[in-house]
Formats: structure tokens, C-alpha cells, sequence
């Protein structure tokens, strides 16, 4: 019988030869459509990272809702999505000494058996127990679990095949993938891709990459394999025929483009909007206030043909625009007090505004005023535009730990990256690196604070190293200044010591100015927790930047996000342009751009993107263009043929007002202002500076709080408390009863119960009352003896209609 020792000795021989032995015949190549050679599926011997880790988030190992999730499952914790390959790889190999790898029989491997249901598995069975997932893991480990190779290719781009396609209902597609490597390499990868449909009521996508188009539209398909993202969109006509002479009539690109869509989809437009419909949407969307009734009636009663783009001009003129498009800024660029420990006050507060204003008001294009905030330095008196990072960088004393990084990004390029500082993103290619090469631009903003009433705080560009350097140079030459003044009267050994100790002290100056200027030639870094790595300074893009000794890295920051060739920049504001003035940007959320979450009419996007470059980034140019095309004047009533269309512009999409435009828009019906604490009386809700002014009514209907750079912060939606509010709470009350509001002034300046029907109309719904409305109304009269009783009630009818909360 043989001893244990040289049984396990040969055990391990045995095992050796194994590793040793070709597990794979040498692979075959294949031809793909563009001629390229695709390397087979499966490699041999198969790769931890090209082959184990796409296995692992194919089947959903490493997801938030398996091992993926923070803590693990059952004791069995990877990176989520694999975005740590080298935690992985320890945590499969090495963790519990070893246990879920059977390197005498691989097949019998915990991490074979158990995603394939042979052994218990809380995740029930993921792959067949003789599918290609299970040979992957099972040859990996037959391989000696090879590890992680520095250098090894990556993927570079992945390709979906076929490409856009047009289809019917009931129709299915098989998708190919196929990925680029960085050495050349193409592989099909369908089957170790993720698909998703962008809107699984007109498309689905099995997990093979199997398409059904389930009805009308038009969908995007999008593929996840390795941290690169591809889509590819399937358009789906409507079974209807539309009469082409509907969509003649285009007035600019942007009908071009929104009617070739339509046309493409068999959805008819809607009917132009009428006069005093248009009127009001204008008012509302450019100055955030409702016409008077005076306004309605000279432009109902103007009768030449180029009156709205006439009256579109005068908006875009109006001092209500500047007041309008401040408050839309100041949201964007988060302009509020601190939430820990705030040091500007709303002294602060209101200077950023002004600023902000004075930017709208002499039209200074987009670009540069990103680029003032985004470069800003000084003081927060002289330079209120530092209060952006002075909010987003708030207690945090290291760049890489508070929101500044995630707010740039978000706010200038509409990319949200905050998951990346955790993960890498989980939709686009976005690594953990990526956030932290992005936060070392902002590695030398440091503030000098202080509280609000003893001075300004300020903002200095220098990062800590430098900064206790500095402190280093100016100690050393304060002792040097010491010692000179204390050597001019000695003699003998005394002066020989000093002058030792002061030649010793210069020696140690030059040391310490050489330390100082190779910190400044260093690229701004920062580093990375999860590696340690300190990594320099890099634009999302991954493009290299270089830096000047010493400089503000924000420099190049900002030439970079306003290059014209940045597309993100300019479809950032683009899109939440559209949005403003369509209630649905072409990307959702209006925020949110990235390759797998594409425009709804690319076509139009690169047009509106090459216009708003073109004309130096002018906000009034693309206002101007949106408010003059069709598209925008449609009518928000809907056809049969299109009232579930709700992506491609066919009708104008109804929307709440905005919580500041509403309420202007009751005081202004009523004649009544409401009153702010610290503000006087008359101040207009989309006037104030500052978000955190008390007002109950602006909080419920959703005005943002300017806390985070996410658009979603200020809310459209209509709540249970808004309509009690505005049916039963005291406001709407308070006003009828005040002796110089407009239903007070109505009942006494119009006797004709007709003519003071429609100054009640106009004064809220911007219109006069259809034959129908003026017969319930004269109804009404006659049915009660109480006149006033009857203009109050109707006061209150129509300012708790839809169309007066709404714009339409």
C-alpha cells in the first residue's frame, strides 16, 4: 500500500498532466459579412477575463441580486458586474482555501455544479450542465485557473448584425454580436452578450438575442458585453393609411426631420394649434407667465400672417424672459445654501443669481458660461459663480468624496457617473476608473472659508501637497530669517555653529523648492480606493490631456467639454431645451445620454446638435427655431390615429406648470400676489433666488430643491394634496375675497354679465368662452339672484380646470 504523502504526490501528477494536456483542437476561423476573421466562441484555453467574467454576468452571477450585491450571497461576494476582476479572481480561487474549485475534477467544481443545479444552489439552475457555460468554467479550471494578464486585449467595440431594421407585428429577428478586440481579434459573442429592450411593449429580446415585435412603434435593442454598449433600432409602421398632405407643410429642419419620423411610422400630426392657444403655450414656455387679457385680445384681433413669429421675437425681448430662464439656470447650477454649514448665506445666494442673470439678459452663449463656472476661482463676492462647487463640493475637504464630480458631469454633459464611484456603470461604459480620472480635475479646488458675516470665503486652485509644501518653504525661510538676524554679533565657534546651522537651512530651502516644483509638474491625480492607484486626470472620453506645471486642471477641463466636437455638451442643453419646450426631450431622462439610451430621432439630434455649434451655442437661436416650427405648434388635441404616440412629437404633449410658473400664474389671474418671507410684496415666485424660501405651495407642486444635479428633483406630477389644495385650502378663498383682486374689479367694471364672463375666460384660460361655456354660464345667472356668488364660483371652476394648471 503507498504511503499518503506519495499517494498525493502522484495526485498532483496526475493533475499536471491534465493542466498540461490540449483541451481544445486548434480553433477554426470564420468569415463574418465585412470580410474580418472571427476568432471561434469559445478560446483555448479559455481567459479569465474574455471568457470566466462574461460567463459569471451573462447568467447573473455577479448582479445586484445574486453574489454581485454588496454583501455577497451565502457567503460568495463578486464585484458587481465584474467591474474588480482581481477581487473575483481571489474570491473563486482562493477564498475558503480553495473550496469552490475541484482542481482533481473540475467538472465536480462548486463552481460548475451549482449554477448548473447539480449541486443545491439558492439561484436554482442557471446553464446546462453540458451547455458551453459549463465547459468554459470547467476548462478554465482543467487550465490551472489561469489567472489575470497584464496587457491582455480588450474589447474595443462591439457590432450587432443586422443593423436598423424596419419590421411588422408578429415578426421575429435573430441578433448576432459580434466584438472588436484591441489586438485586432473579432468574435462572436451572441451568446455571452445581454440584450434589453428599450421598451418591451413593442419589442422583446430573449436572452439568446431572439426578437418579437409585438406592436407598432419603435424600439431599441441594446447589447452589454464587457463594459461596451451597441444598440440597434427596429421601427415597427402602424397599420393605417395617412394622407400625405398633412406632413406638406414644413416651415425648418426641425419639421423636416420630426414629420420624416412620422411619415417613416404612418402617424398622422395633429391640427395646428388656434390663435389664443398658441399665445398662451408661448407665454408660459419662454417667460413662465400668462398673457393678459389685454394681450389676448390685440393679438386675437391682428390679422397678419407673420404674428407669431412676430410676437415670438417680443417674447424673447421681454424682461419676464430674463426673470423666467434665471430660475430655469440657477436650478441647473444647483444656486441654494449649504446643507451642512453654509458660508455664503443668502447674501451668496442672491449674488449667484445675479450673476446667472446677468448672463440671460445679455444673451452670453452656453459655452461660455459653463466655462465661467467651471474655471471659476476668487472670492464668492466677487465671483458668485464659485458658489456651484462652494454647494456641490459642501464639507468635503477631498474633491473625489463629495458630489462635484458627479454634478459637472451630469449638469454639462447630461452623463450620470455617480455608480461608477462605487462600480462601474452598469449601462454604459463608464469604469470606476473613469469617475476618478474624471474627479482629478477638480483635485486642486480648495476653499478659504469662512462665515458668511465675518467675509467671503474663497476659491484657490492648489492641491494638499502643495499646500503643505508651501507651508514647509515659508517655516524654513522664517528660521533662515532668524538666523541672519541672530549671526550679525557673534564671533568665534557661536558664529561658526549658525552659520552651519544657516547653510544647512538654505540647502534644505532648495530641497524643499525642488520638491515643490516637481508637485507641481505632476498631472492632477487622484487616488483610486479600490486600487490605491493614484491616476491622473482624463476626460470621460479616456483622451489624453496634457497639463502645464502648476496650471488649473479645470482649464483643460473645460476646453475639452466645450469643443465643438463634444457632442455632449451641445445635446446636453439641446436636449433639456426640447424638453422644456416639448415636455419630452429626445433622450430620457432628460439627463441621462449615453450610447444605450439613444435619441427618439437621431436624425433630428444631430441637426439641432450642428445648429446650436454653429450659431456660437445661442440659446435664443434654438428658442427662436423650436417656437416657429410646426412641431411646436400643433395642437395638443390628439387624433385617433396618434393618441398613444408619446416619443415622436405628433401633437403637443400636455404638461403640469412648473410650481413657481403656476403659482404666478393664479396671482396673476387674480390680481392677488403672494407674499414671501423676506421678500416684498409682489416679488414673483420665479424670481426668487434662493429654493429654500417657505412657501408651502411651491413645495407640494414639486419646485426643485437645487440639492442634486438630477432634473428629476423638480416634479410634473399631480398629487392627491395639489388638488385639495387648490379645491379646498385657504389660498384661492383668500384672494376672491380681497378687495383689490380682479374678481372684485370684474363684478363692479362690467355690468354685462357676457362681457364679464369673458374677461374671466381671458384672465385665466387666456381665451374667450366657446357658445357652449357662455350658455352654462348665462345659465347660471339666471338660476341664482347672487351675482357675485356666481363670478366667484366661476373664478374657481376654471383656475381648478386642466387647462389652466396645464400648458396645452
Amino acid at each position: 500500500m503507498l504511503r499518503p504523502t506519495v499517494m498525493k504526490s502522484l495526485r498532483w501528477i496526475l493533475i499536471s498532466l491534465v493542466i498540461a494536456s490540449p483541451i481544445f483542437h486548434p480553433p477554426s476561423v470564420v468569415a463574418d459579412d465585412a470580410g474580418l476573421i472571427t476568432t471561434p466562441a469559445i478560446a483555448s484555453p479559455p481567459s479569465f477575463q474574455q471568457d470566466v467574467l462574461p460567463v459569471l454576468t451573462r447568467f447573473g452571477c455577479n448582479q445586484g441580486a445574486c453574489h454581485g450585491k454588496l454583501a455577497g450571497q451565502n457567503g460568495f461576494r463578486l464585484s458587481l458586474r465584474g467591474y474588480a476582476p482581481d477581487w473575483d479572481y481571489d474570491s473563486i480561487t482562493h477564498e475558503f482555501f480553495g473550496r469552490r474549485i475541484d482542481r482533481a475534477d473540475p467538472s465536480n467544481s462548486i463552481l460548475v455544479t451549482k449554477p448548473a443545479g447539480v449541486s443545491p444552489h439558492g439561484g436554482g439552475r442557471l446553464f446546462d450542465a453540458d451547455g458551453d457555460a459549463a465547459r468554459v468554467l470547467t476548462e478554465w479550471i482543467k487550465a490551472g485557473t489561469p489567472g489575470i494578464v497584464a496587457e491582455e486585449a480588450v474589447v474595443q467595440s462591439l457590432k450587432i448584425l443586422p443593423g436598423n431594421q424596419t419590421m411588422r407585428p408578429g415578426e421575429t429577428l435573430q441578433l448576432t454580436v459580434h466584438a472588436t478586440y484591441s489586438d485586432g481579434r473579432v468574435r462572436d459573442v451572441t451568446w455571452l452578450a445581454q440584450f434589453f429592450s428599450n421598451d418591451s411593449s413593442v419589442l422583446e429580446v430573449d436572452p439568446t438575442g431572439l426578437v418579437t415585435c409585438l406592436r407598432a412603434g419603435e424600439a431599441v435593442i441594446r447589447v452589454h458585453f464587457q463594459g461596451e454598449v451597441a444598440v440597434v433600432a427596429i421601427t415597427l409602421p402602424f397599420d393605417q393609411s395617412v394622407d400625405p398632405q398633412q406632413f406638406v407643410e414644413r416651415r425648418g429642419f426641425i419639421d423636416e426631420h420630426v414629420f420624416n419620423k412620422l411619415v417613416a411610422l404612418n402617424i398622422p400630426p395633429s391640427a395646428d394649434a388656434g390663435d389664443s392657444t398658441f399665445l398662451r403655450r408661448a407665454y408660459l414656455d419662454t417667460i413662465g407667465t400668462l398673457p393678459t387679457p389685454e394681450e389676448v385680445k390685440v393679438f386675437l384681433a391682428d390679422s397678419s400672417a407673420n404674428k407669431r413669429a412676430a410676437e415670438i421675437e417680443r417674447l424673447l425681448e421681454r424682461p419676464e424672459y430674463v426673470d423666467y430662464w434665471t430660475l430655469v439656470l440657477c436650478d441647473l447650477l444647483q444656486n441654494r445654501k449649504e446643507r451642512d454649514h453654509d458660508v455664503r448665506g443668502s447674501k451668496g445666494v442672491r449674488a449667484m443669481q445675479a450673476w446667472v442673470r446677468e448672463q440671460v439678459a445679455n444673451n452670453r452663449p452656453w459655452n461660455e458660461i459653463a466655462r465661467d463656472v467651471i474655471t471659476a476661482t476668487g472670492d464668492s463676492v466677487t465671483q458668485p459663480q464659485i458658489g456651484y462647487y462652494i454647494v456641490s463640493i459642501g464639507e468635503y475637504r477631498k474633491v473625489e468624496d463629495s458630489d462635484v464630480v458627479a454634478s459637472v458631469a451630469q449638469a454639462f454633459l447630461g452623463t450620470r457617473i455617480g455608480c461608477a464611484k462605487c462600480h462601474n456603470h452598469p449601462l454604459e461604459r463608464y469604469t470606476q476608473d473613469d469617475y476618478y480620472h474624471f474627479a482629478a480635475f477638480f483635485s486642486r479646488v480648495n476653499f478659504q472659508r469662512q462665515e458668511s458675516h465675518k467675509g467671503a470665503t474663497s476659491l484657490v486652485v492648489v492641491n494638499e501637497e502643495e499646500t503643505r509644501a508651501g507651508a514647509q518653504i515659508e517655516e524654513t525661510r522664517k528660521r533662515i530669517a532668524e538666523l541672519q538676524s541672530s549671526i550679525s554679533d557673534k564671533q568665534g565657534d557661536e558664529l561658526t555653529n549658525l552659520q552651519k546651522q544657516l547653510d544647512d537651512r538654505n540647502r534644505e530651502l532648495e530641497n524643499q523648492q525642488r520638491q515643490l516644483t516637481e508637485i507641481q509638474a505632476r498631472p492632477p491625480r487622484v487616488r483610486q480606493p479600490r486600487t490605491n492607484a493614484q491616476l491622473a486626470a482624463q476626460p470621460l472620453d479616456r483622451s489624453p490631456t496634457l497639463f502645464a506645471p502648476g496650471a488649473d486642471p479645470r482649464l483643460s477641463l473645460a476646453a475639452w467639454m466645450t469643443d465643438p466636437k463634444n457632442e455632449n455638451f451641445s445635446g446636453n442643453m439641446v436636449n433639456r431645451l426640447w424638453r422644456h419646450f416639448f415636455a419630452a426631450g429626445l433622450v430620457e431622462p432628460v439627463d441621462d445620454l449615453r450610447v444605450s439610451n439613444p435619441p427618439t430621432n437621431r436624425e433630428l439630434w444631430k441637426a439641432l446638435n450642428e445648429e446650436f455649434v454653429t450659431h456660437n451655442y445661442d440659446l435664443k437661436h434654438m428658442m427662436r427655431l423650436i417656437l416657429n416650427s410646426r412641431t411646436y405648434q400643433l395642437s395638443s388635441a390628439t387624433l385617433a390615429a396618434n393618441e398613444t404616440e408619446s416619443r415622436f412629437y405628433s401633437h403637443y404633449y400636455a404638461r403640469r406648470l412648473p410650481a413657481e410658473v403656476l403659482l404666478d400664474a393664479i396671482s396673476l389671474s387674480t390680481q392677488v400676489p403672494d407674499s414671501f418671507p423676506g421678500y416684498p410684496l409682489g416679488m414673483k415666485a420665479v424670481q426668487l433666488p434662493d429654493s429654500t424660501v417657505a412657501s408651502p405651495f411651491l413645495s407640494m407642486f414639486g419646485r426643485s430643491d437645487r440639492v442634486t444635479a438630477c432634473a428629476c428633483e423638480r416634479s410634473g406630477d399631480v398629487t392627491l394634496p395639489q388638488l385639495l389644495h387648490l379645491q379646498c385650502g385657504d389660498g384661492l378663498n383668500q384672494k376672491f375675497d380681497d378687495a383689490e383682486g380682479r374678481l372684485k374689479q370684474i363684478v363692479k367694471e362690467f355690468p354685462d354679465n357676457l362681457q364679464a364672463t369673458e374677461h374671466v375666460f381671458l384672465s385665466t384660460l387666456s381665451r374667450l368662452p366657446t357658445d357652449k361655456e357662455e350658455e352654462a354660464v348665462m345659465a347660471a345667472f339666471s338660476d341664482s339672484d347672487n351675482r357675485d356668488e356666481v363670478f366667484r364660483d366661476l373664478f374657481w371652476a376654471l383656475l381648478n380646470t386642466k387647462e389652466f394648471a396645464f400648458n396645452h
